[in-house]
């Protein structure tokens, strides 16, 4: 039984190992690649000074004793770290369609994975629900990435709830070097959202300066807008709280609209205020145009 399980788990690996590497090659390889810059520069090589070099470029060492007037050449160094910190709180089992929240984030932090590895960057992962349950540390090479994928699509958490406060503090402790850090979750928090969306900025800010930190928000359709099927009742997947509603009541179907537009709108704030990009993405839409539109429009904005 345990041997048939882990070549299901094999397979699927292999079978989102195959359509995210298509993905990456095809579509997102120079997005990726242009979007993020390296640590620094590194020495290339030294050239003859041509008219419209930077005077500060000058090898005042070679120019005099040549007597030929000679520039460094630098090449950006372009290895990196990329850490994905993702939720796996059981908020993100759900689904309305036949994708779940926690499966499109699975499949994301895999192309993400891919593009770094194409890259010869190294990958690091966080799995976090109401505390770090998964430490991964950076790596390079097929055989870690393979591994990160695994524990992405086939963890399972001890916790429900979710706490990104904690899981931004264990990112801060454990990363001496700047990294590019994809924070991937539906943000759904306990108790007074906008109150605790608002205590989570500082954090935010904070590892927002100390690393390229980027949110990425993933939410099912049926969070924003209930169905006309008369009488439902809806659980609080981590808290277990239910509340009975009628759907077939324009006035509570159009409240339902609002708080989810108005908690929406309080995320976006939230990031902008604190610096932070914010990639959304939906279940039920395909992730890979938004993702190539938000590499692209940082890409501009950052001037790169």
């Amino acid at each position: 039984m345990e041997e048939q399980l882990t070549q299901k788990i094999l397979k699927k690996v292999r079978q989102v190992e195959v359509r995210t590497r298509h993905l990456v090659d095809d579509t997102l390889a120079g997005s990726y690649h242009s979007v993020f810059k390296g640590r620094g520069m590194n020495f290339d090589e030294v050239r003859e000074y041509v008219p419209g070099d930077a005077i500060r470029t000058i090898d005042w060492n070679v120019t005099a004793r040549t007597g030929v007037p000679h520039v460094k050449k630098f090449t950006e160094e372009r290895e990196l770290t990329i850490l994905l910190v993702i939720d796996v709180s059981h908020s993100g089992l759900f689904g309305s369609g036949d994708e779940s929240k926690r499966e499109m984030m699975a499949e994301l932090g895999s192309v993400l994975a891919f593009s770094a590895v194409r890259n010869n960057d190294k990958v690091g992962l966080v799995l976090f629900s109401d505390f770090v349950e998964l430490y991964i540390p950076p790596k390079k090479g097929r055989s870690h990435i393979l591994r990160v994928i695994r524990e992405i699509l086939f963890f399972r958490p001890r916790g429900k709830g979710t706490d990104i406060d904690q899981a931004l503090d264990f990112v801060n402790r454990v990363t001496r070097h700047k990294c590019v850090t994809f924070l991937v979750s539906d943000f759904c928090l306990p108790g007074d959202y906008k109150e605790n969306l608002t205590a989570l900025q500082p954090k935010l800010r904070l590892t927002g300066r100390r690393h390229d930190l980027i949110g990425v928000s993933v939410t099912d359709p049926r969070e924003r807008d209930l169905p006309d099927v008369g009488w439902l009742t809806l659980e609080d997947a981590e808290t277990g709280e239910q509340i009975l509603l009628n759907t077939g009541d324009s006035r509570i179907r159009k409240a339902y609209a609002d708080l989810a537009a108005d908690q929406h709108e309080h995320l976006r704030s939230t990031m902008r205020k604190s610096g932070i990009d914010l990639l959304e993405l939906s279940t039920g839409s395909a992730y890979i145009p938004p993702l190539i539109r938000f590499f692209r429009s940082r890409t501009r904005r950052l001037g790169r």
